[in-house]
């Protein structure tokens, strides 16, 4: 049986998000963006980002498999699905549900930016900094969040609790013995 608790609000969420729209529209001045969602996890974050920011935004998405059913990062990013359109001279924001020991946004980075974009940026919501094993850094982050294992909100375990509407730490029944 899996417990939940909440770390981050949906309140807290919403503020920080729309701190981050505000940043990124003052960033690029009236200038086009186009946000690469990672599929899945950061599908909501990256809807409530583009509501915030007050430019001229397109979406793509990509998608990686690094964890599968499990708790753990496999140390093996593969790619699912690329981009579908040019990025040649666009500004680019990789838009991120969770940083986190930087294989697979590395992976990624080097991916995108083989498109020759005219900028690159990283938009994450969370950032377990105490993971890191890459030396990637996001440009924005909404939550530095501790070493625990989180859902909610885009993120999930073994496909469930991606709807819950705000990050909580899934704690089993083995984590806590």
């Amino acid at each position: 049986m899996d417990k939940l608790r909440v770390l981050i609000t949906h309140r807290q969420i919403a503020a920080k998000v729309a701190e981050m729209g505000a940043s990124i529209t003052a960033d690029f001045a009236g200038e086009p963006v186009v946000l690469i969602g990672v599929l899945k996890g950061a599908t909501i974050f990256l809807a409530d980002l583009a509501r915030h920011i007050q430019l001229d935004v397109s979406f793509d998405f990509i998608a990686v498999s690094s964890y599968g059913n499990a708790k753990q990062h496999s140390g093996v990013v593969r790619l699912v699905k690329d981009v579908d359109q040019s990025l040649e001279g666009r500004n680019v924001i990789l838009v991120e549900d969770l940083l986190d020991t930087g294989l697979t946004l590395v992976y990624i980075k080097n991916l995108l930016q083989a498109h020759q974009p005219k900028s690159f940026k990283i938009a994450a919501l969370l950032d377990k900094v105490s993971r890191r094993s890459e030396p990637i850094h996001a440009d924005y982050v909404g939550f530095v969040i501790p070493d625990e294992f989180v859902v909610g909100y885009g993120l999930d375990f073994a496909g469930r609790y991606r709807n819950l509407p705000d990050v909580c730490v899934l704690e089993s029944d083995s984590d806590r013995a």
